[in-house]
């Protein structure tokens, strides 16, 4: 950690569970029947009254997610509605976008009407992806990474670890991300369903740290390195080695499809490890 401040960023899941594509690590898949809610997309009413509810619990960051390949012309307004009205409602929200491959133009209109980042991890390294997503190649994803970057957008991305990669496929992955010179870097770890194709998690809690210390180091003091998915999984007791090791952010409140602490929960462990909420995101 560079200070005792620890950015919470909240996720909203607008649209769940029906995409297409076939990215064996997630849940929303239509083609894996995964247990989960599924519904259709979320009024833009219920997504600020959810957005209360986090900034009240800490969050500095929100997060507006949608299952699918990427943004179609109708998600593109809707998506820039929803951010024009929550910063009205919340005017240093820090709002970011997770709405998949991206062009220049459809990014532009988001960061006109709100967006302040957009979220688009590389998920693995560009040698391994094919084993894990057929539907769609790594080149898109790390394209939409570049138009997010030449639209003066602030870029979020990261990846998974533990889905059966190897040390040089983390290697590769890290040396892309740093490549991007991202504000702000997700680092999540697998997790498990009886309904995916991966059943196994590869990776303990003392390379996890590895990996954080890694993307650290490479972007430096400003960043964000946030530990998201799998947090609970792998660092549960292990929280004080995870913020020493160069993470600064955490998702409070639920994920995707899992679960997550309750935001006092988190709260109450950062105040007993000397940490405190950040007052305002400026990635």
């Amino acid at each position: 950690m560079i200070n005792d401040k620890v950015y919470l960023c909240a996720i909203n899941n607008i649209e769940s569970g029906s995409c297409n594509e076939d990215c064996k690590f997630c849940t929303q898949s239509v083609r894996y029947k995964a247990d989960i809610s599924r519904y259709s997309r979320k009024s833009i009413e219920t997504v600020i009254a959810e957005a209360k509810k986090a900034v009240s619990a800490g969050a500095v960051g929100y997060c507006l997610v949608s299952a699918g390949k990427g943004l179609s012309d109708t998600m593109t307004e809707y998506i820039a509605q929803t951010a024009f009205d929550l910063k009205k409602e919340f005017p240093s929200l820090h709002i970011i976008a997770c709405n998949g491959t991206a062009n220049k133009e459809q990014l532009k209109h988001l960061k006109d009407n709100g967006i302040s980042s957009y979220n688009h991890n590389l998920e693995t390294s560009r040698e391994y992806y094919p084993n894990i997503c057929t539907t769609h190649s790594w080149d898109d994803r790390y394209a939409t990474c570049e138009n997010v970057k030449s639209v003066g957008l602030a870029l979020c991305t990261g990846g998974i670890f533990g889905m059966g990669e190897t040390p040089y496929d983390r290697e590769s992955l890290i040396k892309s991300i740093l490549s991007l010179s991202p504000e702000a870097s997700p680092l999540n770890f697998f997790i498990p369903n009886p309904a995916l194709p991966l059943k196994k998690r590869n990776i303990d809690t003392i390379t996890a740290l590895d990996m954080i210390s890694r993307i650290r180091k490479g972007l430096g003091k400003n960043a964000i390195v946030m530990v998201a998915g799998g947090r609970e999984l792998i660092f549960e007791g292990k929280e004080k080695e995870m913020f020493e090791a160069g993470a600064n952010s955490i998702v409070i409140g639920n994920y995707l499809t899992v679960s997550g602490n309750a935001p006092q929960s988190d709260l109450s462990l950062l105040q007993k490890l000397g940490y405190a909420p950040a007052d305002i995101c400026d990635a």
